[in-house]
């Protein structure tokens, strides 16, 4: 006898394509309690460092339905562990500190000169050019997913620097309700390769397949995904070609599934790993912009991962 399925799994699998009853439960949840509006995911906090019951309720009910929340505080953001200190407070502790983080493993999201780097000119997140559409760490193997993203605005652009902002699950809806030979495509192991990064020591880290969307041990839906052209190889069928052309409309559309934000000093965005862009800005030298950035790869739970089971 084989071992007993997560809970989240016992009583269907939304996400598998031969479960068409649970997935048509769960679409039916999952559109009658998205947040329709960018206004409904904005939560007023006094300190994100020290959350009251009914602030983290309320940024956990906005997780559970869209994905993620936005919040809005007073504090600017001049003490870098504020994204580590909230992550602590919705249940999430494993850092993951990629090569350009600071030592502290919090990344600080700026305009970073070629003499202080540190290696980092040239990555699209430490210029002031626009980023494409992804997920943080699509780059890494699936064991060491990205399951939750904060960002914490402490000073914006003087112009620019807006956030396009889809929940996964929504992509996914989209695509099945299209053609489940789509996500068919995107969930095969083989599906989106990116490269080998070789630096002047050799290899620095080695190519990476993995599937697009997958369906982790607890039956959560995760996404790996870029809409970068270099440095990324498809498998070379139609059918994926077919489903990444597909995903790449959707996010080029003007769906109203897309919530478009730009975070000002005291803002930030909190949640799974969501797909998201960002715009081109204009710096106030006096002021540049500057985000700190915390991933983890242990995942906010909330009280909504089951909801759809229960109306």
């Amino acid at each position: 006898m084989g071992a007993p399925l997560p809970r989240s799994a016992a009583a269907g699998r939304p996400f598998d394509l031969d479960d068409d009853a649970a997935y048509r439960r769960w679409r039916d949840w999952k559109l009658a309690h998205r947040p329709a509006a960018t206004a409904d995911l904005i939560v007023e906090l006094a300190d994100p460092r020290a959350l009251g019951a009914a602030e983290r309720a309320a940024l956990l009910d906005r997780i559970g339905r869209a994905g993620f929340a936005l919040y809005r505080s007073p504090v600017p953001g001049d003490d870098r562990e504020l994204p580590r200190r909230l992550g602590a407070q919705l249940g999430v502790q494993r850092l993951d500190a990629n090569w350009l983080a600071d030592d502290d493993g919090i990344s600080s999201i700026a305009v970073r000169a070629r003499a202080d780097s540190g290696g980092g000119d040239g990555f699209i997140p430490y210029t002031d050019r626009p980023i494409r559409w992804h997920t943080d760490g699509y780059y890494h193997p699936a064991a060491r997913t990205i399951r939750t993203l904060i960002l914490h605005c402490v000073r914006p652009a003087r112009a620019g620097g807006v956030n396009a902002l889809l929940d996964p699950e929504l992509a996914y809806l989209a695509l099945r309700d299209a053609s489940p030979a789509q996500v068919h495509a995107l969930m095969q192991p083989d599906a989106m390769t990116i490269p080998a990064r070789e630096d002047a020591a050799g290899v620095a880290r080695a190519a990476q397949a993995g599937a697009v969307f997958r369906v982790d041990a607890g039956g959560q839906l995760q996404l790996r995904y870029t809409a970068r052209t270099r440095s990324i190889a498809w498998r070379d069928d139609a059918a994926t070609r077919a489903a990444a052309a597909a995903l790449a409309a959707l996010l080029a559309s003007d769906s109203p599934w897309i919530h478009r934000v730009r975070l000002d000093a005291g803002m930030g965005l909190v949640g799974h790993n969501v797909l998201h862009d960002r715009s081109a800005f204009v710096d106030d030298p006096a002021a540049p912009r500057l985000l700190w950035r915390a991933r983890f790869t242990d995942r906010i739970a909330t009280r909504w991962d089951d909801g759809w089971r229960h109306g």
